[in-house]
Order: C-alpha cells, then sequence, then structure tokens
C-alpha cells in the first residue's frame, strides 16, 4: 500500500532515508509557511478598509453612525463610473429607469409580505401624522406600484424596469464592517414584469447582462448558487409555487451549462434565487449578484395584464449594492482599477515650471474629452518622486520642452512602458468602458 505522506514517497531510484526524508519535509513546510504568509500578507494589503482610507475612497465618522460609510471624492468617482456603465448596459438591454422614494407606509411592507417575514431586519417605523412609515428594505414593492400605475396588455410584456436606489437593512453593530456590512445600500436593482412563458427566457437575459458586468469589472464568480426555501414561517407557504419558480431555474441554468450548487434556506422569503457568489482574499464568501422569480408579490399587489391574465416578476440585481461591489473591486485591483473606473484617470507631469503652461492646456484637453485628469506640478517632488505617487494612475503625461513645443504628451503606463507620444481622443477613448456587440 502506497503512503499519502508526500514526504515518504519513492523516488524513482531510491526510497529516501528518515533524514532525507526529514529533510523534505522541512523544505515542504518553509515553502508551506512562505506562501501562506504571502498570501496572508496579500489580504491584508488588498483589505479594502485599509485600502479604501489609504486611498481616499471612503471613511465612516462615529457622529454619522456605525455602518454608514461616507464616500471622499476618489471613490464618489469609481461609484460614478460603474453606475454611469451599468445604467448604460440595461438602457441598451431594453430596461427603463425608474425613481422611486426610500420611504413607504408600513401597509405598503404589509402588503408585500416584508412586515409578516423580514420585520426583524428592518429599521422601526416613524409616526408622522398618525401614519407610519418605514425605511424601505427594499425596492421591489415600489416597482409593482410602477407596473400598477398603468393599464398594461400582453404587448407591454416582458416590460423591464431598473433603478439605483436606497435601500435600508436594520443591522447589528457587532456585524457592520467596512463597506461590505452597512446599513445603508445604494442597490442596483430591476425588475422584468413578464408572461409566464417568458420568464425562462428573461432570466437567461438577466444572466446574460451580469455576466458581461462581470466581465467588464474583472470580476471572478467563485460559484452560482441555486437558493431554494428551507423551513419555517420565514418562508412563504405555498409549495407548488415554489416549485414551479425553482424548476424555471434550475432549467435555465442547466440549459447554460452552468455548474451550480443547491442550498436549502437562502432562497427570498418569496421564492427562490440563483446568487452568483464572490469570495475575498481571504476566501469568505458573499452574494454578489441575483436573478429570482416570483409569482408571489404579483398576487399580493393584484397586477394584472390584459385578460385578467397575472405577469411573474423576475428580480434581478446586475452588481448588487454598490457598496459590497466596490469594495471587492478594491481586493481584486489593489486600488489599481482599470482605465475606465480609475479615480484619476491620467495624471499631467511637467518637468519643469517652464512647462506648466503646456501642461496645464493638456489637462484642460483631457477634461474636455471626458477624462478625469490632474496636474502634478513640479514642486511637488521631482520627476521620478511623482511617478511612484502616482502609480495607481492609468496614464501618465510628462511634459518636457519637446512636448511642451509640439502641444503633446509623452505617455507612460502604470506598468513601467512608454507608449509614446498619443492624441487625447485616443487616450480618452481607451478609459471608456466597452460594451460588447449585442450588449
Amino acid at each position: 500500500m502506497l503512503s499519502s505522506d508526500p514526504c515518504s514517497t519513492l523516488s524513482s531510484r531510491r526510497r529516501r532515508t528518515p533524514s532525507r526524508r526529514a529533510d523534505s519535509c522541512s523544505r515542504a513546510n518553509a515553502r508551506e509557511s512562505r506562501s501562506f504568509a504571502l498570501s496572508t500578507r496579500r489580504t491584508i494589503m488588498n483589505d479594502h478598509r485599509r485600502l479604501g482610507r489609504e486611498l481616499g475612497l471612503f471613511d465612516t465618522d462615529p457622529l454619522i453612525g456605525s455602518g454608514l460609510p461616507f464616500w471622499l471624492p476618489a471613490g464618489a468617482a469609481v461609484r460614478k463610473a460603474v453606475e454611469d456603465y451599468v445604467y448604460e448596459l440595461e438602457r441598451r438591454n431594453g430596461y427603463q429607469h425608474v425613481n422611486s422614494p426610500v420611504l413607504g407606509k408600513r401597509e405598503l411592507y404589509e402588503r408585500s409580505g416584508h412586515w409578516a417575514h423580514y420585520a426583524e431586519d428592518m429599521f422601526p417605523p416613524m409616526r408622522v401624522g398618525g401614519e407610519e412609515f418605514v425605511l424601505r428594505p427594499s425596492l421591489c414593492p415600489h416597482h409593482a406600484l410602477v407596473y400598477r400605475s398603468r393599464p398594461r396588455t400582453h404587448r407591454d410584456l416582458p416590460l423591464r424596469i431598473a433603478e439605483l436606489g436606497g435601500m435600508y437593512r436594520s443591522e447589528l453593530s457587532g456585524v457592520l464592517g467596512g463597506l461590505t456590512r452597512v446599513r445603508a445600500i445604494q442597490l442596483n436593482d430591476g425588475h422584468v414584469f413578464c408572461r409566464p412563458e417568458q420568464a425562462a427566457g428573461e432570466v437567461s437575459a438577466a444572466l446574460d447582462l451580469i455576466e458581461a458586468a462581470h466581465a467588464q469589472l474583472g470580476i471572478e464568480a467563485a460559484r452560482y448558487r441555486l437558493s431554494l426555501r428551507g423551513e419555517g414561517a420565514k418562508f412563504v407557504d405555498d409549495p407548488e409555487m415554489w416549485d414551479r419558480s425553482e424548476s424555471i431555474l434550475r432549467e435555465v441554468l442547466h440549459r447554460r451549462g452552468r455548474a451550480f450548487d443547491e442550498e436549502r434556506g437562502e432562497g427570498a422569503f418569496y421564492g427562490p434565487k440563483i446568487d452568483i457568489q464572490i469570495a475575498d482574499p481571504a476566501g469568505r464568501e458573499s452574494t454578489l449578484s441575483t436573478v429570482q422569480v416570483d409569482s408571489f408579490q404579483p398576487e399580493r399587489f393584484d397586477l394584472e395584464y390584459a385578460g385578467g391574465d397575472r405577469p411573474v416578476m423576475v428580480h434581478r440585481s446586475v452588481v448588487g449594492g454598490l457598496e459590497r461591489l466596490v469594495a471587492h473591486l478594491i481586493e481584486v485591483h489593489g486600488g489599481a482599477f482599470p482605465a475606465w473606473m480609475a479615480p484619476v484617470q491620467a495624471v499631467v507631469l511637467p518637468l519643469s515650471d517652464a512647462e506648466l503652461p503646456a501642461a496645464g492646456d493638456v489637462v484642460r484637453r483631457c477634461v474636455a474629452a471626458g477624462m478625469r485628469a490632474e496636474l502634478v506640478e513640479p514642486g511637488r517632488g521631482t520627476l521620478g518622486a511623482r511617478i511612484r505617487a502616482n502609480r495607481l494612475v492609468p496614464f501618465q503625461l510628462v511634459v518636457g520642452p519637446r512636448e511642451a513645443a509640439g502641444g503633446g504628451a509623452a505617455v507612460r503606463l502604470r506598468d513601467g512602458s512608454q507608449a509614446g507620444v498619443v492624441p487625447v481622443a485616443e487616450l480618452a477613448a481607451m478609459c471608456a468602458p466597452r460594451f460588447q456587440p449585442g450588449q
């Protein structure tokens, strides 16, 4: 019988002596220790809480409260770039964008089922003029009322609406941290109202959007999870509805050839979900994007289209909450964001004060072309020092006497390579997100 101990395997010529095996084990253990130390160091170095503050992306203040981070200019720039990309991706795929209030009357959430199944995660009601208002825990009820606000026919379906909106969770202080667990969430949310026979196609189309966005953002899914109902009062008691919705999601995943795990008790209270899981550098898993099939809320809100038929409601979030998304992006990219989402896309570095006017002109042309560009003056250090200080910026534009005379700049990439003189319009095109044909 062969031993499973890697330190006691036979060599091709002779068995190792005990001392050789001990040396081999020692070296293997040393390699494992170095690998573990390197992995731990990378995890610490790329922790979004440390990097986010070092790079001036976000911060917190006890006067505002736990779980309520605020975005600094650099972080707001990253967030706005992502918002604009997702908005355009949705627009190109037939979504109409809406805006809805972050408050609702308690009766709204009693109707939606949140009050019965989700109240422990909601903030308590606020009494105003004899009525009770609640900070919303999701956008779904508002979007159901958007659908209900107009008569609909089968020709209107599928109706795809999307919104980047605030939602609020009454998280306990002990679980809050950085951007990953917060009390105020800006959610990229969307709902597709469709005929039952259209539901599978809309689920698959939503997964197309999610996968396109993940590729553009540089995100790799850890796994796909089919989240099913569990036991107890947390879940709506309608086995037939659950079975019908679960079969739609399962069929779509099989048709796409996508491996997935099934987990009971992870579904929403009203229906099953496909959850796209991500992992941080330490291997901790969380849900980023999701697609859900819901027949419960259309019934609760009495949604119809001409003929008395009831639509299916497909919930989908392409990138989830922006707080968790940006936390993951910080750790994935280590602060060296792709050019299209970088807080500063280009820094202009004049060699001396003599090139300042020409450098200022380059900055103005970059800004006019839609780039986020800044001037870093000679008084802030030598050229080498300024390059090192801005090593995470995608493009470093050096303006010396020759470039000043020609009205351009020598482009240096953050990997240290030189691109020569590149027209501003070409640089601006390199700083735009890319949409694949058909997106």
